[in-house]
């Protein structure tokens, strides 16, 4: 079998990996807070005892665009739109913290607060607040309650969100779509951050831009199998050849 058959095959299987990437990206175009991941090429020459003649293709996802998406006002009191480099801590079921940039707070009718599913952390703890009560949250990520029928002017703290200070480099993605510390501990708190109330940040996927690559790719698949196609069918002719004498 012809070799180049190989490198069309990396490049096939590289082509693959970057439409699930890009196929991810324009799901989530509508997601709150959501970095859109970055597929790369690279050529990696086949080491041998003869010269380097040939390359496979290797794929990865080394990074996220770090730009922010766009801040959209909702009026909604537990929606919240973080600053650049802040993060939302969330309790993970191994008890450690996962970090997120969706601001969509949710609250249960046991007054648990959380975001996708996973309870929201403060300080040490997650976050919780009396049951049916108006809850407001502050810049500086202060969380107030107001019990149903009770004065206006009794609104009392019950907690304050846990925002940490970190790069997008220094953290691991997970498969669920939440970021971990690369060291595996809890990061610190930051209480220099501030947030902005009752606002999104919304996805920076454009879908336009990801309908685009997804068109790329699949071109690009096209032509590796029609080179994988031409390589099998000069093999077969070769050997018709062969045959004959």
């Amino acid at each position: 079998m012809d070799r180049a058959i190989y490198t069309a095959l990396s490049g096939a299987s590289a082509s693959m990996n970057r439409q699930a990437v890009t196929a991810n990206n324009l799901a989530n175009s509508s997601t709150a807070g959501f970095r859109s991941q970055l597929a790369a090429f690279r050529s990696v020459p086949i080491q041998g005892e003869t010269l380097q003649t040939r390359a496979l293709v290797a794929e990865s996802t080394p990074f996220h665009d770090n730009t922010m998406g766009p801040i959209t006002h909702t009026g909604r009191s537990l929606d919240v739109a973080l600053p650049q480099n802040g993060w939302l801590a969330v309790a993970m079921p191994d008890g450690s913290e996962g970090y997120t940039r969706n601001g969509t707070i949710e609250v249960d009718s046991e007054g648990a607060l959380s975001v996708g599913g996973k309870p929201l952390m403060g300080d040490g703890a997650p976050l919780a607040v009396p049951p049916q009560s108006n809850v407001t949250i502050a810049a500086d990520g202060t969380i107030s309650a107001l019990g149903a029928g009770d004065d206006p002017t009794a609104v009392v703290p019950v907690g304050r969100l846990k925002m940490v200070n970190a790069d997008m480099a220094d953290l691991l993605h997970g498969d669920d779509g939440l970021f971990r510390a690369a060291g595996g501990n809890a990061l610190a708190q930051d209480y220099a951050l501030r947030l902005s109330p009752e606002a999104l940040e919304g996805s920076n996927v454009s879908p336009v831009k990801a309908m685009t690559e997804m068109i790329a790719n699949s071109r690009g698949f096209e032509m590796n199998m029609k080179v994988i196609r031409s390589a099998d069918e000069n093999a077969q002719k070769a050997n018709q050849l062969l045959s004959v004498g």
